[in-house]
């Protein structure tokens, strides 16, 4: 969503699709609270009134944009799990997923966990702070079905806790050098431990 293959300014699609765009590339790259409503809609080629049409404000659009993320991801989850045959292999394709996010083409670079980014910026009772926990909880859940078929449910819950934070924190490490290649590693540690079960 927030990739160079979309570049500001392309004029296809419906004006909601173009603004959603537009927010989602500019708030990666420049954050929420630094990206104003007129630099969105200069980008998506619509008007202010087009925004306030589509979003009742600013905070609709955020939030939008964090479910807009969660559906991005969970498509390149889904193609990577429908590849897998084995439960490692649809444990590792959550890895897989992550890494895919982090690899496309970023205006500015790679930042990091675009959601975890937008939460730091989010009050706590922020509806779109709470809908990346739901993204984040939904992830570890997602990791909690194949390892039961490795182990009994209780460690199985226990090591999605710990691939999900082992995810999060080669993230946040990879945010920060603007390269994904930690993702990676992580994913080699996970392949490691599951080995071991």
């Amino acid at each position: 969503m927030s990739t160079d293959q979309h570049a500001p300014g392309r004029r296809g699609g419906s004006a909601r699709a173009r603004i959603l765009e537009a927010a989602a590339q500019r708030f990666y790259a420049h954050g929420i609270t630094a990206t104003g409503i007129d630099a969105i809609t200069a980008s998506a080629g619509v008007a202010r009134m087009s925004l306030y049409n589509n979003f009742d404000s600013k905070a609709a659009l955020v939030e939008a944009y964090v479910e807009a993320r969660h559906q991005e991801w969970l498509r390149l989850y889904q193609a990577r799990a429908t590849d897998s045959s084995t439960a490692e292999e649809r444990v590792l394709a959550v890895f897989d997923a992550y890494a895919d996010h982090a690899a496309a083409v970023y205006e500015h670079g790679f930042r990091g966990c675009g959601l975890l980014n937008a939460a730091a910026e989010l009050s706590v009772d922020d509806p779109a702070r709470a809908a990346v926990r739901r993204h984040k909880e939904h992830v570890e859940q997602l990791l909690v079905a194949p390892l039961g078929e490795l182990t009994d449910l209780a460690t199985a819950q226990r090591l999605a806790e710990h691939f999900s934070f082992l995810l999060e924190g080669s993230m946040a490490r990879a945010g920060l050098e603007g390269e994904p290649d930690l993702l990676l590693r992580a994913r080699g540690f996970a392949a490691d431990m599951l080995a071991a079960l």
